[in-house]
């Protein structure tokens, strides 16, 4: 292997990846589209996409069939600049295909095409490659990835590989830094929503960082309040909450700092994309020891720069185009 083979990578990612399939008509439901495009999708698989077009060595973790659709998803993300070899091929389901419906400005239903299950969710524990999760910088991962086997067992094994890497370094904290945890509950996924609690709160003992919405939030603590939820995930041992409050802005909040950074006024096309793309600008302010504030207003400006475009994958924002956003933001604010 070469030396760019071998050097650990920025972000890690594990989860969804799969098909989106987005109707090229806006504004008309699913039985009235004639045309759709064809898109890279996954919450982990765009979050991963979004941080390699911000500048960082990203690569992901999951699965998809012996199928047209997965070769596709291997790649697209190869296109996309992550690295697709922990991708592997669970043939005995075919790679998810996921369609959506478009009513701007704040509706978009989404149609998820992955039973009896999905490939990504037959990740095991013993296709985790543990040296590089120790080794990479950032570890990002999802609640749905949490919500079957073996999927469920592959996650607590790559947490607990990234804590070996501080027993080897012997530091007192008992939690790798820049383990990040995206709350992303979807229903559909989950028997009972007391069955997603259980999971979320036994992984909230192994990450450092986790980023939700409200609905989210209660689902992993019980509180819907954005402070009192982000202070319950800080009494977990969590050492940054970000808590999504959609018109309200986001708030994030450690021990020592609490933060709100107001949204950005755009004209939505579709929001689908607004979160990974939000997840890939937060992962790059993090790597980079950026201020709160300002890793928060960049994120913000990654999202609502997604959501004013169809596609999701293929729209990340380079950093140019976020820093021209999320600058004049700032300066804005300022004037104000």
């Amino acid at each position: 292997m070469t030396d760019t083979a071998n050097k650990a990578f920025d972000v890690l990612a594990i989860g969804r990846s799969g098909v989106d399939v987005y109707p090229l008509q806006i504004g008309v439901g699913l039985e009235e589209v004639t045309s759709f495009g064809k898109f890279l999708g996954g919450s982990a698989a765009n979050v991963a996409v979004a941080a390699a077009r911000l500048g960082n060595r990203s690569a992901l973790i999951s699965g998809v069939g012996d199928d047209p659709f997965g070769r596709y998803v291997r790649n697209e993300l190869s296109a996309l600049g992550v690295d697709n070899r922990f991708v592997t091929t669970h043939g005995e389901f075919p790679t998810p295909v996921t369609f959506c419906e478009i009513f701007p400005p704040d509706d978009f239903p989404l149609y998820f095409y992955r039973k009896p299950s999905a490939p990504d969710l037959q990740i095991r524990p013993d296709e985790i490659d543990t040296d590089a999760v120790r080794s990479a910088r950032l570890f990002w991962s999802t609640v749905t990835g949490l919500s079957e086997e073996p999927s469920r067992s592959a996650h607590f094994a790559a947490w607990s590989a990234r804590d070996e890497r501080l027993r080897e370094d012997n530091r007192h904290s008992s939690r790798a830094p820049l383990t990040v945890l995206d709350l992303d509950y979807r229903p559909m996924f989950w028997e009972t929503p007391a069955a997603a609690t259980e999971q979320v709160q036994r992984a909230l003992q192994h990450v450092t960082v986790a980023v939700g919405n409200r609905e989210e939030c209660e689902i992993a603590v019980g509180e819907a309040n954005p402070h009192k939820a982000a202070d319950a995930l800080l009494d977990l041992g969590v050492e940054l909450a970000i808590v999504k409050q959609g018109p309200r802005g986001v708030l994030g909040k450690t021990k020592q700092s609490s933060v709100t950074v107001s949204p950005n006024e755009v004209d939505v096309v579709n929001g689908l994309g607004a979160g990974d793309a939000f997840g890939g600008s937060l992962i790059h302010g993090l790597l980079r020891n950026w201020p709160l504030e300002k890793t928060l207003r960049y994120a913000n400006a990654a999202g609502a720069i997604v959501a004013s475009r169809l596609e999701c994958s293929t729209a990340m924002p380079t950093a140019a185009e976020v820093a021209a956003l999320a600058e004049q933001t700032a300066v804005e604010a300022v004037n104000v």
